[in-house]
Order: structure tokens, then C-alpha cells, then sequence
């Protein structure tokens, strides 16, 4: 039998179990995927802990994982676009991606380009249009200077990317052991912590014309304080603040669509997007992969390969 992710109850890592499950089914409009690679979110820890049970309640057994890239095993009826045999990039909406099998609306899916590795491709969609999403939400564009917190982590390491395609001038809070990489992609970095406030004015003694926030911990109040609008800081974690301060918390709104997923395909074939690897774990070691993502200190995005 297959195997995939699932818990019974909110709780921690611990509550998390790989478990023989039935062959999925897919309906008439899916494809059952044989997944290579599929990367594992923040927003999974937290649905997992319950802390998001008000907006995105899990009903129990829970899967997880929305991210993949695999190969095409069976088809739908109704499906005349996918073939078996065929390599895709794509995504779930029902919490099951983290399995060897999982049934994907047919829509949900884009093709693989052989220079897009298993891995990259199976943690592109949700950080990727995400990502896309808040260049979008603040206006970004030439001329602007953007600070964006979590600089180098698996959202920010790609928003900053696609900042500076825009145009706009980039800075990166980071860590110092990510500041060369930061600086080889055309992002100005800032050590996080004491004295940040300051180092952002020193990088952009013009001040400041938007935020993006990737970790939540204040950088909403950071980001009024350096006296950005409402309406160009975007937040995708510190949803609290947002509700206090009126500022956006757009995460893949209006982005979480195949269209954008291709446009990132595409930038990841030709080489003017990386998408950092931090790390890969087979299914059977989620645990560790989870205790990875929570150090919320690695560079890019952890992967699950079943």
C-alpha cells in the first residue's frame, strides 16, 4: 500500500505519522501523480497545531502538503490533457501532497522542464506564488526601496528575487551567514535583532516605500515606525498585526493559479529564479524535516522526497 503523512489530533511533530494508506482514486478531471518531491510550509505547522483551526480547520485523519512534483500514473475519464508518463508541477488544495500518490485536479498541474530538478519543483507553488503575490500586494516597481524580513528564508528568498526583477531596490533581513548570498542576487542585507531599525536607515537614507514581512515577531510596528504606508506592507504570518494596524496580510491571493506557476517554471528554466534547497528527507524522517522548518533559520525550502 502507499504511504502518506497523516495526524488524528492538533498537537506537535510528534502527533504526525506515515501511514499505509488506500490507492487514491482520481475522479473523472484528476490525475493520480507519483510524487518525487514535495515541500513542506510554515502554514502546515501551524494548521497541524491547531493554531489556524478558526480559519483553516483540519477534519481528522488530516493529510498534509500542498507542493509537488512528480510523475503522471493514472488518469481521470474526463482528462485528455495529461498523459501517463508525464512530469508535472503542481499542487493540492485537500492537505494530501506529503504521500507517495495523491489525486491532483488536472487543472492543478504544469509541465516539468528537464532543468527544473524534482525538488525545486516540488516546493515552487506554494512559496513561489506567494512570493509573486507580495511584489504584487505592496506595488513594487522601479524606483521603490523594499525591506523584506526573512530575507533568505523559503518565501523571502524568493519575494526578494522577484523584487529586484521588478526593479525595485532591495533590503534583506537576514542572518549574517546569508548576507553573501543576499549580496550575490543584488539584495543590500541587514542583520535582524538589535540595532535593525538602524541598519535599514543606513541602507536607505531616503527611507523606506514598502515592507514585506515573511516572519511575523514585530516587523509589522518596524515597518509603520519607518513610516511606510498602510497600504504598502504586506505581511503572510503576522496576521494579528495586521488586524491592529490595518496593514495587508495578502498571501497567495490572486497568484495561487497554474498561469503563475508556469510564469515561475519558466523563470526557474532559464535561470533567473533559484529556489535554495536547505535540505531533503525521505517521507519516513517528517519529523526531522518539521524540526528543520521550525529553526526558521535555513536558507530556502525543506523538501520531502517519498
Amino acid at each position: 500500500m502507499p504511504q502518506a503523512v497523516q495526524f488524528d489530533e492538533y498537537g506537535d511533530i510528534d502527533v504526525l505519522e506515515v501511514r499505509d494508506v488506500p490507492r487514491p482514486q482520481p475522479a473523472a478531471d484528476e490525475v493520480l501523480v507519483r510524487v518525487r518531491a514535495a515541500g513542506i510550509n510554515p502554514g502546515e505547522n501551524a494548521i497541524r497545531s491547531g493554531a489556524l483551526h478558526d480559519r483553516w480547520p483540519a477534519t481528522f485523519p488530516s493529510g498534509q502538503g500542498s507542493d509537488l512534483a512528480g510523475v503522471v500514473e493514472e488518469t481521470g475519464s474526463a482528462v485528455h490533457n495529461w498523459s501517463v508518463g508525464d512530469e508535472v508541477i503542481g499542487w493540492v488544495d485537500t492537505r494530501a501532497s506529503h504521500a507517495e500518490l495523491v489525486a491532483v485536479p488536472s487543472g492543478n498541474l504544469v509541465p516539468r522542464d528537464p532543468a527544473v530538478p524534482w525538488q525545486v519543483g516540488g516546493s515552487l507553488f506554494v512559496a513561489g506564488t506567494t512570493a509573486y503575490s507580495n511584489v504584487r500586494a505592496v506595488g513594487a516597481g522601479a524606483g521603490d526601496t523594499v525591506v523584506v524580513s526573512g530575507a533568505a528564508g523559503g518565501v523571502g528568498s524568493l519575494t526578494v528575487q522577484l523584487l529586484r526583477r521588478s526593479g525595485a531596490t532591495v533590503i534583506g533581513l537576514a542572518s549574517e551567514t546569508h548576507h553573501a548570498w543576499l549580496r550575490e542576487r543584488g539584495v543590500i542585507p541587514v542583520t535582524y535583532g538589535d540595532g535593525v531599525l538602524e541598519g535599514i536607515r543606513t541602507a536607505a537614507p531616503d527611507g523606506v516605500d514598502a515592507f514585506v514581512d515573511t516572519f511575523g515577531d514585530g516587523y509589522v510596528d518596524l515597518a509603520l515606525e519607518l513610516g511606510v504606508a498602510k497600504d504598502r506592507i504586506n505581511t503572510i504570518i503576522d496576521f494579528a498585526g495586521a488586524s491592529r494596524t490595518g496593514v495587508k496580510s495578502e498571501g497567495m491571493s490572486g497568484s495561487a493559479n497554474a498561469v503563475v506557476l508556469a510564469e515561475l517554471v519558466k523563470l526557474v528554466t532559464t535561470g533567473d529564479l533559484e529556489v535554495p534547497i536547505a535540505g531533503s528527507y525521505p517521507l519516513s524522517e517528517v519529523h526531522a524535516a518539521y524540526r528543520d522548518l521550525m529553526r526558521r533559520h535555513t536558507r530556502g525550502k525543506i523538501v520531502l522526497v517519498p
